[in-house]
């Protein structure tokens, strides 16, 4: 089985032939970007104030087709001012997938409040709808208007379910789920910027959704992350809580409540300014990408790439293989396509298994626990594609 890995090494390195290492995910900084942060440089904007943010925010919005986008310094910020300003507070417990970069995890407890572990689907890699209903079903009571954990006696709040490497997650069951259990949804949408769910761009479903730009997504700022919505009052509070909770004022320094320093600083939007430019053509060669792996791994047996489900198109962040457990062993295969020039990735490690959740609450989690053994994520940057 390693020789047929190391013939798939090999054809992966064909697809770009100058390097001889091929990384994960590269930045494609081919358009404008200079031009907009040398701007900056000379202008002196290049804080938290600036028409680029302003610029990226408006743009990022009507790319998505939400009603605001508010940016700011990275994805885990944005995740956490979205969990507070629909009301996530101490010792709430808010459900989510196991199977999450630990962001995720660690917004929940900036608000004091409890990951509780959800298992996903093998359609997607996202949170399961139908095992989440069982679920509530057995572990949960409606009282006062509330979801109520009988188990802990703490509110079950809200939901983050995370668009994994790009793909929907199959959201209108599971917003039926959570309408009937009375809890809010706040999209992890961090690698999903481009991915549509029946037509529509992911991060229009939850109250708010919280995306990222880091060096290795879809598009990036440098460091950088948003927080969408289609509230215009939440859209308002989350760019005063990222902004210190500073009351407007032509000099006076009045703070009416804990805020974040969480702005995204105005020489990162102009990098992501350009970088939405070319984001059409990212997902495009993307997707062409998919094809040529698909003609790569044909041929080899006990390996397949992860598709899109039906009701969704994906941005393809990474892609992703599935081996067969029983004839691979997940080590050799990373150990393998890494020695041979091909950056190749597990999934994370679940989060019910890291140091600082490991007494969190959890669901049954088996679907997790197998597909952690079987996901390989190589090489996705979008000149692969070309």
């Amino acid at each position: 089985m390693k020789i047929q890995v190391e013939i798939l090494a090999q054809k992966i390195k064909k697809l770009n032939m100058t390097k001889d290492f091929i990384p994960l995910h590269e930045p494609t900084l081919n358009g404008r970007e200079k031009d907009f942060v040398i701007d900056c440089i000379e202008t002196g904007w290049v804080s938290s104030v600036g028409k680029y943010v302003n610029d990226f925010e408006n743009s990022l919005a009507a790319y998505t087709g939400v009603k605001r986008a508010v940016a700011v310094v990275n994805g885990t910020a944005a995740l956490h001012i979205a969990l507070k300003i629909v009301g996530v507070e101490p010792m709430d417990e808010v459900l989510i997938p196991s199977l999450t970069f630990i962001a995720t995890g660690n917004a929940v407890a900036y608000c004091q409040a409890i990951p509780h572990f959800v298992d996903v689907s093998s359609q997607t890699l996202g949170v399961d709808p139908v095992k989440l209903e069982a679920y509530l079903r057995d572990i949960s009571i409606i009282k006062n208007g509330a979801c109520v954990n009988k188990n802990t006696g703490n509110r079950i709040r809200a939901i983050v379910p995370m668009h994994t490497f790009g793909h929907p997650v199959n959201i209108e069951p599971l917003l039926a789920v959570c309408a009937k259990y009375q809890i809010i949804v706040v999209e992890d949408s961090a690698e999903s910027l481009g991915s549509y769910y029946k037509g529509v761009h992911t991060g229009n479903f939850g109250v708010v959704a919280a995306m990222s730009f880091n060096g290795n997504k879809i598009i990036t700022t440098g460091g950088g992350g948003a927080i969408l919505t289609n509230d215009e009052e939440l859209a308002n509070y989350a760019k005063h809580l990222t902004t210190t909770a500073k009351v407007p004022h032509q000099w006076e320094f009045v703070h009416d409540e804990v805020g974040y320093n969480y702005r995204m600083p105005n020489i990162n939007a102009a990098i992501g300014c350009a970088q939405l430019d070319q984001l059409s053509l990212f997902i495009k060669n993307k997707r062409k990408l998919v094809h040529k792996y698909e003609k790569i791994i044909e041929e080899v047996k006990g390996i397949k790439l992860f598709k899109e489900p039906p009701f969704a198109t994906s941005n393809y962040w990474l892609q992703t293989l599935l081996i067969d457990d029983q004839k691979y062993s997940l080590d050799m295969v990373l150990r393998t396509l890494n020695e041979n020039g091909v950056m190749a990735r597990p999934a994370w490690t679940p989060l019910h298994k890291l140091e600082p959740y490991k007494k969190c609450p959890k669901s049954d989690l088996s679907m997790t626990e197998k597909l952690v053994k079987q996901i390989v994520n190589i090489p996705s940057s979008p000149y692969l594609g070309e």
